[in-house]
């Protein structure tokens, strides 16, 4: 039945075009995972890689998130991954809050289906959807709780792909993670 939800949803994602992304996407990224995960990741939005496959977190950020899952001892096959927005925003940008707003609803419905206990919402755009007008500097690093579910803080992967200084904070803020978790 949940497994039936989850596909139904995929299909909508797939052949959605309600905002400009689906002209230059080549697949949209729903996300993938158990779908009685415990856990469920959000990261930003799909890059370039994830866009030539239609699948989360395979590029470099992906190959760095895979090394932080091995430190939390997470395995990959156990949580949930997704992001906010399905589509590859064109030269990897940002993508904006209109697209997140559109967006937003396929989300919030695997969340629904799912029912994760626990997030870990990597960057800026994961935890503002959660956190409205809040910083994440403010919570970076920390369990949250709100709604009865828990919330861990990070950075995006591709942060620590760009500056060393933000691999070492993920990789100490990922072994935070394994002392919480029991998976």
């Amino acid at each position: 039945m949940k497994d039936n939800k989850l596909k139904i949803l995929n299909q909508k994602i797939k052949s959605c075009k309600k905002c400009l992304l689906w002209e230059s996407r080549e697949n949209t990224v729903p996300g993938e995972g158990p779908i009685n995960a415990k856990i469920i990741i959000i990261g930003q939005a799909p890059g370039a890689e994830e866009d030539k496959t239609g699948r989360p977190f395979i590029g470099r950020a992906g190959k760095l998130l895979d090394k932080l899952l091995k430190i939390a001892n997470l395995k990959r096959e156990k949580v949930f991954i997704t992001s906010p927005i399905k589509c590859f925003p064109p030269k990897n940008r940002k993508p904006t809050k209109r697209e997140i707003q559109i967006c937003l609803p396929y989300l919030k419905e695997q969340i629904r289906v799912i029912n994760p206990q626990k997030f870990i919402l990597l960057g800026e755009i994961a935890f503002s959807i959660f956190f409205k007008n809040k910083k994440l500097k403010d919570y970076r690093g920390k369990w949250v709780e709100k709604d009865n579910k828990k919330y861990f803080i990070t950075y995006h992967p591709a942060a620590g792909i760009r500056f060393v200084k933000f691999k070492k904070i993920l990789e100490r803020e990922f072994r935070k993670i394994k002392k919480i978790i029991d998976l």
